[in-house]
Order: C-alpha cells, then sequence, then structure tokens
C-alpha cells in the first residue's frame, strides 16, 4: 500500500488516509459568526472525495478576534447548533473532522478596538491594535477553552489551536512583533507562554488529538527561526501536542519565494529536531509528491488546501495515479 493511503493513527482517532483538507479562511459566515448553507455543501463534498480529516476554517473565540465580520465564530453557544450540523455531513461520508481555533490579534478587521502582544500594526491598511493587559491575556485563554467545550459538543474528533500566520498567538511568539518586556516577552519561554497557557487551558477540557498549526519561518532578520520552533514543537510535545501543522509566513510584510512543496523542508525539519509528528503544507499538488514526501519521512500527513477548491475529489484522482482501490460514495462509482 502506498503511504498516502495508508491508516494514520492521529491519537485516539483513526484516518483513512493520510490527506487532510487544511484550514482555508471562506469567509462565507454570517455577521455573527453563524455557520451557512455554503459551508455544508464546501465541506461535505471534501468529505465525500474522501479527504480522511477536514479541518473547518479558522473559527474565532471572541467576537473582536475575527479576521473579518464573516469569519465563522465559536465564541457563544449558539454556534454549537450549526457546527454539529456541519460535522455531521462530514462524518456522513466518512471523514475525521477537526477545527481551528482562532484569534486574529493585530490583523483582525472588525469593527472597534482589536488586540495585539504589542501596539504595532501590520500595514497601513491596518488599524493599530491594543496592547494587551494581563487581564486581556488572561480572558483570551478562557476564551480558547471555552471554545474547545463547544467544539467538543459540536462532535469534532479533534482541535487545531491557530498559531501561524501573523494571528495573535504567532504575534506573541514572534520577536518581530512582541515588543513586551513582562512575563510574555523577550525569552523563547516567554513568547511561547500564552501558547502554553492556552494549551493547558484546552488540555483541561479536551483529551481528544491536538494539533497546533505554526509559521515556523517569518522571512524576516528580526522574526522567528526554524531552531525557535524546534524548542517550541518539543515544549508541544511535552503538553501532548499530537501533531504540528508546519506553515509559514504571514506574521510580517515580506517577499516569500513560493514554489511547489517550498514549506515541506520546515515540517521535516521540526519532524526531526523535535521528533513530532507534522504536517506538512505549500504547493503540495499531484499524488507523486504527496507520496515522496511520506515515503522519504519528511512529514507523517498531507495538508492540501488551493488543490482541494480547484478538485474536491483529488483524493480519487490521487488513488488512481498511485495505483490504490478507494470507493467513492454509492452514488459516484460508476464514475469512476
Amino acid at each position: 500500500m502506498t503511504k498516502l493511503f495508508e491508516p494514520y493513527q492521529l491519537q485516539t482517532i483513526s484516518l483513512k488516509n493520510r490527506i487532510v483538507m487544511a484550514p482555508m479562511c471562506m469567509y462565507s459566515a454570517q455577521d455573527d459568526g453563524l455557520v451557512t448553507p455554503f459551508h455544508h455543501v464546501h465541506y461535505a463534498t471534501r468529505a465525500a472525495g474522501q479527504v480522511g480529516l477536514i479541518v473547518v476554517e479558522a473559527t474565532s473565540v471572541a467576537p473582536e478576534g475575527r479576521i473579518s465580520n464573516k469569519d465563522l465564530g465559536i465564541w457563544d453557544d449558539t454556534h454549537i447548533a450549526g457546527l454539529t450540523q456541519l460535522v455531521d455531513g462530514m462524518k456522513a461520508y466518512g471523514a475525521k473532522t477537526a477545527i481551528q481555533l482562532a484569534h486574529a490579534g493585530r490583523k483582525a478587521t472588525v469593527e472597534g478596538e482589536i488586540f495585539a502582544p504589542s501596539a504595532i500594526a501590520y500595514s497601513d491598511a491596518y488599524k493599530t491594535p491594543t496592547e494587551m493587559t494581563i487581564e486581556d491575556i488572561e480572558y483570551v485563554i478562557e476564551a480558547f477553552k471555552q471554545a474547545a467545550i463547544r467544539a467538543s459538543k459540536a462532535g469534532f474528533d479533534a482541535l487545531e489551536i491557530h498559531g501561524a500566520h501573523g494571528y495573535l498567538i504567532s504575534e506573541f511568539l514572534s520577536p518581530a512583533t512582541n515588543k513586551r518586556t513582562d512575563a510574555y516577552g523577550g525569552s523563547q519561554e516567554n513568547r511561547y507562554r500564552l501558547l502554553r497557557l492556552v494549551i493547558d487551558a484546552i488540555r483541561s477540557v479536551w483529551d481528544g488529538p491536538l494539533l497546533v498549526r505554526v509559521s515556523a519561518e517569518d522571512y524576516a532578520e528580526a522574526g522567528t527561526t526554524m531552531e525557535d520552533f524546534i524548542v517550541f514543537s518539543r515544549w508541544m510535545r511535552s503538553q501532548s501536542v499530537d501533531l504540528v501543522d508546519v506553515s509559514t509566513g504571514g506574521v510580517v510584510q515580506a517577499r516569500i519565494n513560493v514554489f511547489p512543496g517550498y514549506q515541506v523542508p520546515h515540517a521535516e525539519r521540526i519532524k526531526q529536531g523535535a521528533e513530532m509528528p507534522t504536517g506538512a503544507v505549500g504547493l503540495i499538488t499531484t499524488a507523486i509528491q504527496a507520496e515522496e514526501i511520506l515515503q522519504n519521512n519528511r512529514a507523517d500527513l498531507i495538508f492540501l488546501g488551493r488543490v482541494l477548491l480547484r478538485e474536491p475529489y483529488w483524493p480519487l484522482r490521487a488513488a488512481k495515479e498511485l495505483g490504490e482501490e478507494v470507493t467513492p460514495p454509492v452514488q459516484y462509482i460508476r464514475g469512476w
């Protein structure tokens, strides 16, 4: 059997293959963060296409933490019913489900005050955030905890903490955006403190699979390094994080040389250096490319983004290319 279609045990859940739909913001929620019909079609279609694990888009733990007012929300119990229906639609086709819990920090574009570790705007196009007080930080930690409780009630199989792309947690991790002089800034340990406390808070109410998405490179001299993230990933492993989903960029404005598989080496270095399971992402588009990454032990799971927007049934095509027998939904068998 090819490794791409080999089952994978992610803590307590068994994935039928190693294909993961990466969380991608759809900006299609109601203004109050509620699920819309679009989400039901969007996610169930990829489940029918035989994706093994689907990670629902960045879902905000606080209304002021939304990237836009069209982000999904999980800050209130009113969100649970729609998310439950979303989970049921994906599970009907055999997919395992996860949700990415997020706070946008200084990259929030909603009305009103926004918050970040330091009062530094992302660019001239963004508002200048308010530097968070200790009380603000404690509020966010509790918000992640309550979001985990709601995700559990909605029936998700796994959770992912969004610690990447220049949103709140990655702003704390990076010295380029965190200029604090208290216990949350300066040293590696201090910059990691918010993520540490968020993981602990979630783990106090959630014992299922837990993933963290990171930006392993800021592409800036004043930013984080791979060595930082090897250390951070070791700490995550000690806190019972099950897998690091390795992306890059987005913390500061930077020129990024993008090419097929450009982020895979970061996943490989964290996997080897921290002895931590990783997910690889970043212009992975072909079955052969995905299989090479897995066969060479460069990552454990393959996270697909834009290719699944183009091809919801990409796993079925990949199976055919690799000579694997994968059964599509009975309604579609004659098409394959």
